[in-house]
């Protein structure tokens, strides 16, 4: 009997579609609509960024769908984990936006360095991922931001700075106040910034550096460790919120939902809007290796699902944008839309994704300005560069010399 069969056509037994990937859009609300929306089971399995690309990698027989991110792609591609998108399957292709296809979202957009979506968004005719368009690809591109730092204004006080910049990070004012997130293709390019910023280090190519360049940065930091700058680190959007509410950070990498839990630190937390740019991210879905008929099927109807508007308006909520927006636009407020993408003023107090919690209240304006000027805005993408594991056992070594110190 097909492997297929058993989830597809099983006596009693609901058709089910498995999906590995991170609380970053494997919500429960996400998958309890999709199921209701589409008429099959949808099991969500949730882990950490790197649990996760290894398992896609390694046993890519345990889920049908990996929704990961695009600079988590290359490993499990190469391992032969996944199969190839045809985009002629894909109803909503045509309406997703030139931030991936092309690579920008208009002509006078940054592009930005590293893992840059648009560089393994096609599968070339020799299987290998590239920027020619094909008919074929490799993740369907979907949420995506444009991530900076947060920080504490009071730490500041008259002394703001006349431009906001990755420097901050390192500012004497925050010292012993740093936090940041745990993960080499993520955490190292922010601290990174700062020290390119700072002008302390400079990089030939700051997503893909030498041995030696990272060992210049690992000295960097050690020294910086030495001089009481860090604090912690965390892993999750909910854990750099709680390091700010109870007054232990005073400035760190932010991801977009921990400013709606914030609590009352949010009136005097702000979200940078970095002079250098953005650290920009996209995730996507992909299909494993394995998967044919009937679930190749809910694997389509699926990724379609993710792109007909409904998840895009519950990644908003959380401040993410979805690759397809148009149809987004039937399931958000006028005043959500307006704060959300157009970046003005919120006209009322808007709730997040259960609908009933407020995340920001009237008279706000996102840090930022409008997706355009966001997306416009890219200094660098979330990178695996080709000394991805010397860089990850140095960061290990890293974190747990921080760890160290804040017992």
């Amino acid at each position: 009997m097909a492997r297929n069969a058993r989830t597809a056509t099983g006596v009693g037994r609901k058709r089910t579609l498995r999906v590995l990937g991170t609380a970053i859009s494997l919500l429960e609300a996400v998958r309890v609509r999709a199921s209701k929306d589409l008429g099959f089971d949808i099991e969500f399995e949730v882990l950490d960024f790197p649990s996760c690309q290894r398992k896609a990698a390694l046993d890519p027989d345990s889920y049908d769908v990996y929704d990961q991110c695009f600079h988590n792609l290359g490993i499990v591609w190469h391992w032969g984990a996944l199969q190839p998108i045809d985009t002629t399957r894909i109803h909503c292709w045509d309406q997703v936006g030139p931030l991936t296809k092309l690579g920008g979202v208009d002509k006078y957009a940054n592009r930005g360095v590293g893992d840059v979506p648009k560089n393994k968004l096609y599968v070339q005719p020799d299987h290998s991922l590239g920027p020619n368009q094909t008919r074929y690809i490799s993740m369907l591109p979907t949420v995506h931001n444009f991530d900076s730092f947060g920080y504490d204004v009071r730490l500041f006080g008259d002394g703001m700075p006349p431009r906001e910049s990755w420097a901050m990070l390192f500012d004497q004012r925050v010292k012993g106040r740093l936090a940041f997130v745990d993960d080499p293709a993520i955490g190292l390019f922010d601290i990174a910034l700062a020290a390119e910023s700072l002008g302390v280090l400079s990089f030939v190519d700051i997503c893909n550096m030498s041995p030696l360049e990272l060992d210049a940065l690992f000295a960097f930091l050690r020294r910086k460790l030495d001089e009481g700058f860090f604090f912690r680190c965390w892993s999750t959007a909910q854990e750099a919120a709680d390091l700010f509410k109870r007054g232990e950070a005073g400035i760190q990498s932010m991801w977009s939902p921990a400013y709606a839990m914030l609590g009352r630190a949010a009136e005097h937390v702000r979200e940078a809007e970095p002079a250098e740019g953005y650290r920009g991210w996209h995730g996507g879905l992909s299909i494993a290796r394995h998967v044919d008929g009937d679930v190749l099927q809910m694997a389509y109807e699926y990724m379609d699902w993710w792109l007909s508007g409904w998840a895009g308006a519950a990644m908003a909520r959380q401040g993410y944008y979805i690759s397809a927006s148009t149809p987004v636009t039937e399931h958000l407020t006028p005043s959500e839309w307006a704060y959300w993408y157009d970046g003005r003023e919120a006209t009322e107090d808007l709730v997040g994704v259960d609908g009933s919690t407020v995340v920001v209240s009237k008279g706000a304006r996102r840090s930022g300005g409008s997706y355009l000027e966001r997306a416009r805005r890219i200094a660098l993408w979330n990178t695996v560069m080709d000394e991805h594991n010397y860089a990850t056992r140095a960061w290990s070594r890293f974190v747990a010399a921080v760890n160290l110190r804040a017992q």
